[in-house]
């Protein structure tokens, strides 16, 4: 994997180089031409590894930004130490947080940046005579693409409509809608033209693009209120499968990194996950055990488990168990309670053992039988179950809670977007 990894690596960073370099009469003969990158297959490979290392890799990464941010202002950490400015904002909440905090600002500039590597992969794979081959690249591009779109319009209440000068901006929800139809695409692509034996061998391990598609397709119709599709979507994705950001000694799990391994930036809050004490996870649940561990000797007592746990711990796209719960919400949503309590109990009752990543309840069945009962039960069990994935605060919003139960709504503008386009919203207050 890692001859690969460094092969492309390389062959991306020569074309970045060839891309962003000065105006200058300076020509390396052994460096492949813009042209060069874009029309080659491996190439392209090479770019969609760039835009997956913007998106996950590093203490500026979106992994790393989304599950800070969310982690913060939903209160599933805490800070260790005020020095981290950043994450001191967030600690805070409210006003504290501005215009120039650095992790929203690698959020929405790398977000960005993978949106704009990605259009171009699926461009110049729209050309490849190889269909097969450009069916994995535009399904690649696109699940990135689309993981941008998505975190940003979680974040933030308008989004930028494309990528350029001066560009307008949208509203959160067109954001969704644009990550659906950039889905869309890539698995009309895929259904025309499965993705080759050839395509696979070159690419690097980790996402199973086609259940990707169909989960991240799943969570952002959910997100928009579409429930039937929603159902539809979540129904197509094999529970059985993982699909996952892959790390390793050199390229390191971000959220390890930085804060579990220092101790010095953020812990989980405690054997609560962040929930007030009429949701707390009930004694016995076995995805405490899962996502947070025991230190008798350091302060603080609980610390980040789960996930990021290790240097290479594989971090998840999504969890199979997130459309089970986004089933029985839809159902719910729609006055089936009947199989929205069918759904949600397959989460609740679910040993460690039968999950893909083994995360499990363990516990004794729900007997909820009214709308707004299930409802709650939904929520306490997407914040247990899928805790610091960064999908938090838009289950708060979603599911109506007190806003005394978070620290932001959404988040202010990067300066660096307002300083340089005019078109840039007004910060929200809260």
């Amino acid at each position: 994997m890692k001859k690969i990894l460094y092969k492309y690596q390389i062959a991306f960073l020569l074309g970045v180089i060839s891309l962003t370099s000065c105006k200058k009469d300076f020509v390396n003969p052994n460096a492949p031409t813009t042209d060069q990158v874009f029309s080659s297959a491996r190439g392209l490979v090479g770019v969609n590894l760039g835009a997956q290392r913007t998106y996950s890799l590093g203490g500026a990464s979106v992994v790393y930004g989304l599950t800070t941010a969310n982690g913060f202002v939903t209160n599933e950490v805490i800070l260790m130490n005020a020095g981290n400015v950043a994450e001191f904002q967030f600690s805070r909440g409210g006003t504290a947080v501005d215009a120039t905090n650095t992790i929203l600002a690698n959020i929405w500039t790398n977000s960005n940046k993978v949106i704009y590597d990605a259009n171009s992969v699926i461009t110049a794979a729209e050309a490849l005579n190889d269909k097969a081959y450009a069916s994995g690249l535009i399904a690649h591009a696109s699940i990135l693409k689309a993981l941008s779109i998505g975190s940003m319009s979680m974040l933030w209440e308008k989004v930028p409509a494309g990528i350029g000068t001066n560009v307008q901006f949208i509203d959160r929800t067109a954001g969704f809608a644009a990550a659906i139809a950039t889905i869309d695409n890539a698995l009309t692509k895929v259904s025309a033209n499965p993705i080759s034996a050839s395509y696979s061998a070159d690419a690097v391990p980790g996402l199973d693009y086609v259940n990707t598609l169909n989960a991240l397709k799943a969570r952002y119709l959910l997100f928009s209120g579409k429930y039937a599709e929603a159902i539809t979507a979540a129904n197509l994705v094999d529970l059985t499968k993982k699909s996952t950001f892959n790390y390793d000694a050199i390229s390191t799990n971000p959220v390890f990194t930085t804060a579990t391994a220092t101790n010095n930036v953020f812990q989980v809050i405690d054997s609560t996950l962040g929930l007030p004490a009429a949701l707390a996870p009930t004694t016995g649940d076995g995805r405490i055990a899962f996502y947070t561990s025991i230190n008798t000797t350091v302060a603080p007592r609980y610390r980040i488990n789960g996930f990021f746990n290790a240097t290479t711990a594989a971090v998840p796209v999504y969890l199979p168990s997130e459309m089970t719960l986004i089933k029985a919400e839809a159902y719910a949503r729609t006055s089936n309670l009947t199989s929205a309590l069918t759904e949600l109990n397959k989460v609740i009752t679910k040993t460690a053992a039968a999950d893909p990543f083994k995360v499990g309840a363990g516990l004794t069945a729900s007997t909820a039988s009214t709308a707004t009962a299930i409802l709650d039960e939904v929520y306490k069990n997407r914040c247990i179950e899928l805790y610091m994935s960064g999908l938090k605060l838009e289950d708060m919003r979603r599911f109506g809670r007190a806003t005394t139960e978070r620290k932001r709504n959404f988040f202010p503008y990067p300066f660096k977007e307002r300083d340089g386009n005019p078109n840039t919203p007004a910060d929200p207050s809260f």
